[in-house]
């Protein structure tokens, strides 16, 4: 089974520009804990709720802090043809409970997440990546 097939492609993106206030907004509305963080379709970054306590509200940072000074620049990605099988092994090894999907030119298509394994049906996928996810923490 490849990406394409299980990943969401409903995924909000914020600008790097965007401040981390719309940032928290725009998780909280979709009940979601990570935003891909994107130059029009290019993948630039990726910030997590837990980004924003760490890098922002532990040091002080106020809301209108912009999602560039405390996003992941090193942003962690699979694509959209890779099997799902090798991409739950990688993201066990990289202990991440969902990764953003990019195309061959490196444009975002979608993410891929725990949920999307847990909901697919692909026990031994999911096994592995749970047992990888669990390890961390």
């Amino acid at each position: 089974m490849k990406v394409a097939e299980m990943m969401s492609t409903d995924v909000c993106i914020a600008a790097p520009t965007d401040t981390l206030q719309r940032a928290a907004l725009l998780m909280a509305q979709n009940d979601i804990g990570s935003l891909p963080v994107g130059d029009g379709d290019r993948l630039v970054g990726f910030l997590t709720d837990r980004d924003i306590t760490v890098r922002a509200v532990a040091e002080g940072k106020g809301p209108e802090t912009p999602i560039a000074a405390v996003m992941s620049a090193e942003v962690k990605y699979c694509y959209l043809d890779d099997d799902v099988d090798d991409v739950a092994k990688n993201m066990a090894d990289l202990e991440v409970r969902r990764l953003p999907v990019v195309n061959r030119d490196k444009r975002l298509v979608g993410i891929i997440s725990l949920g999307n394994f847990a909901q697919s049906g692909h026990r031994h996928a999911s096994q592995d990546l749970l047992e990888g996810v669990a390890a961390r923490h």
